[in-house]
C-alpha cells in the first residue's frame, strides 16, 4: 500500500455549560460578588472554603455558613510560564492553592508573582477583588503576595442572604487541540475528495470497516485491505430531526439515518434529502449527493429502486 501523508487539523469544541445554584453555592458566589468570603463548616467542625452543600466524610447536608478572611497561606503551587485564552492573567503567574485564614482547606486559584523565584510554601497572600464583579469565581481577579505574618484564624457565622442573591450560572466550556484522523482514515478522507467511499476489511471477520479505523475492534487485528462500497446503501434506521441547530443552514424537520453503503460491513450515518421527513423509512435505497468543491456527500437522497429486504441489513441495524 502506498505511503500517504496523514492529515491533521485543530480543532474546537465549545458550549456553554449552564447550570443552578443551592442555598450553599448561592450564597458563595453572590458573597465573592460583595467582596466576601464565606465557608462551610462540616460535620467534623472544619471549614471548607470553597464551600459544599454535603459533608464528603458523611454524607451530612451542610448549612452552616461563616465567613472567613480574604488573607492566607500558600500550601502548595506550581508556575505557569505560558498562559492560556480564558486563563485568570494573560502574564506568567502561580497555580496555588491556597488555605485562607479561619479555612481547613485550600482554594485554587492565581498568584500574580515576578517569577517562580518569587513564590514559596507557605507564603502569605491576599485576595486581589476584581474591579466589576457578577457573582463568579472570577470575582476573585487573583491573589497577590502579602506582608503581613499574622493569621486570622476567627470566623463568624453568616446567614448566607444577600440582595440580589445570585441563582444560576453559565460557564464557558472550550476545549482547543490538535486532531489527526489517522493512516485509515486520512485515506478514507482523501477518497471521498475523489467521491470515493472507501473501507477496509478485517483479515480474520471479512468485515468492511466504513469509516475505517486502523483495526478490527473485534479481532483486534490491523485492517489494511482496502476496499471501495457504495456508492448506493440501504437506509437501516433514521430520526427526525425537530430542533434547529446553531450554524447549521438546514430547516427543520430534517432526518439523519444510519446508512448501510453496498459492501459495508456497517453503517455510517448521513442526511437524508430529496423526500419529505415523514417518507423516510428503513429499507429505503439511497445514494450520495454531492455539492460543487464539496469534499463529502452533502446529504443521501433516494435511488428509486424498490425497498431492501429487511433480512438483507438486519445485522446492521
Amino acid at each position: 500500500m502506498p505511503e500517504v501523508e496523514v492529515l491533521t487539523a485543530p480543532l474546537v469544541v465549545e458550549f456553554p455549560f449552564t447550570r443552578s445554584l443551592g442555598p450553599v453555592q448561592s450564597a458563595f458566589l453572590t458573597g465573592l460578588r460583595e467582596r466576601t468570603v464565606l465557608g462551610v463548616r462540616a460535620t467534623d467542625g472544619k471549614i471548607m472554603v470553597p464551600p459544599v452543600e454535603y459533608d464528603p466524610v458523611t454524607a451530612d447536608e451542610l448549612r452552616d455558613l461563616v465567613e472567613v478572611a480574604a488573607t492566607g497561606t500558600v500550601t502548595t503551587w506550581a508556575w505557569n510560564p505560558e498562559p492560556r485564552r480564558g486563563q485568570p492573567l494573560d502574564t506568567p503567574f502561580a497555580w496555588v492553592l491556597v488555605r485562607l485564614d479561619g479555612a481547613d482547606t485550600a482554594v485554587l486559584h492565581a498568584l500574580d508573582a515576578t517569577g517562580p523565584d518569587a513564590v514559596t510554601t507557605g507564603m502569605r497572600v491576599r485576595v486581589r477583588w476584581a474591579a466589576e464583579r457578577t457573582g463568579a469565581i472570577t470575582d476573585i481577579a487573583c491573589f497577590e503576595p502579602h506582608e503581613s505574618s499574622e493569621e486570622a484564624g476567627q470566623v463568624a457565622p453568616h446567614a448566607g442572604e444577600f440582595t440580589d442573591q445570585v441563582t444560576g450560572i453559565v460557564t464557558p466550556a472550550r476545549l482547543d487541540y490538535t486532531y489527526s484522523p489517522g493512516r485509515a482514515q486520512t485515506a478514507y478522507i482523501n477518497a471521498l475528495a475523489e467521491r470515493r467511499t472507501v473501507g477496509e476489511r478485517c483479515p480474520s471477520c471479512r468485515k468492511v470497516y466504513v469509516p475505517p479505523r486502523g483495526a478490527c475492534p473485534t479481532c483486534g487485528v490491523a485492517t489494511t485491505d482496502q476496499v471501495e462500497v457504495g456508492p448506493a446503501g440501504t437506509v437501516t434506521t433514521f430520526c427526525i430531526v425537530n430542533i434547529k441547530a446553531r450554524n447549521l443552514d438546514i430547516e427543520v424537520p430534517y432526518v439523519y439515518a444510519h446508512i448501510a453503503l453496498d459492501g459495508a460491513g456497517l453503517a455510517l450515518h448521513g442526511r437524508i434529502g430529496g423526500i419529505p421527513y415523514d417518507q423516510v423509512r428503513m429499507g429505503l435505497r439511497v445514494e450520495p449527493v454531492w455539492t460543487e468543491g464539496g469534499r463529502y456527500p452533502d446529504h443521501y437522497r433516494p435511488t428509486g429502486e424498490p425497498d431492501a429486504d429487511y433480512d438483507t441489513y438486519k445485522e446492521l441495524v
